[in-house]
């Protein structure tokens, strides 16, 4: 595709808006209010999230991956632990969130800390997701190479066979984050560009809310 087909790619933004006077002072209120609407709006998947993490070069590594929970004050996702996110976040427990519902014209960024959740409240997690996903989780020493397509289906067929349904083992390398927010920033798309930034900083116990510009 030529740069100019894509630099004539442009939205004008209008369906929402966002001032200081309407936000809730508690930001994980607002995530909650946000992310209800982007549910009711049927957003496609709207608990993706781009997970930024660096490794030990300091540099930079994105994917997305599933909120999964919402506690204490913190961002909740599953992965494994061996896997690149979880060696970067092992050296390295920062890490950067970014939602993005273009239904609604909205992102969301989180920068934080980060932390592994106690293993048996991801056991408690393992035990509830599908039967299929248990086993695709066994399967996959996640980031590591693998010959091809055809081992992982032997692989996951072996462990099929060998685990019924409600007696898969929850992978000794898998479990939990959670990140712990020191900013989290609420995007709403305006016209002409002008969009609406609020930020919420943590200083201490309080959350102080700001307006940036676009």
């Amino acid at each position: 595709m030529k740069n100019e087909k894509l630099q004539k790619l442009r939205e004008d933004y209008s369906k929402h808006s966002l001032d200081e006077s309407d936000v809730n002072k508690n930001p994980f209120k607002q995530f909650e209010r946000w992310m209800e609407e982007a549910v009711g709006a049927e957003v496609p998947e709207p608990n993706a999230m781009a997970l930024a993490t660096v490794d030990a070069n300091q540099k930079p590594h994105t994917r997305i991956v599933l909120l999964k929970g919402l506690e204490d004050d913190s961002f909740i996702f599953y992965t494994n632990y061996g896997s690149d996110k979880g060696k970067e976040l092992e050296q390295n427990p920062n890490a950067s969130l970014c939602f993005l519902w273009l239904q609604l014209e909205r992102q969301v960024r989180i920068d934080g800390t980060v932390e592994k959740i106690p293993k048996e409240e991801s056991e408690a997690y393992f035990k509830q997701r599908p039967y299929k996903s248990q086993l695709g989780a066994l399967a996959s020493n996640q980031s590591a190479e693998v010959p091809n397509r055809e081992f992982l289906e032997k692989k996951f067929a072996d462990l099929e066979e060998k685990y019924p349904e409600g007696k898969v083992p929850m992978p000794e390398s898998w479990g939990g984050y959670r990140v712990i927010p020191e900013t989290i920033e609420f995007w709403q798309g305006r016209r002409s560009r002008l969009h609406d930034r609020i930020k919420y900083q943590l200083t201490g116990n309080k959350w102080d809310i700001k307006r940036l510009s676009p």
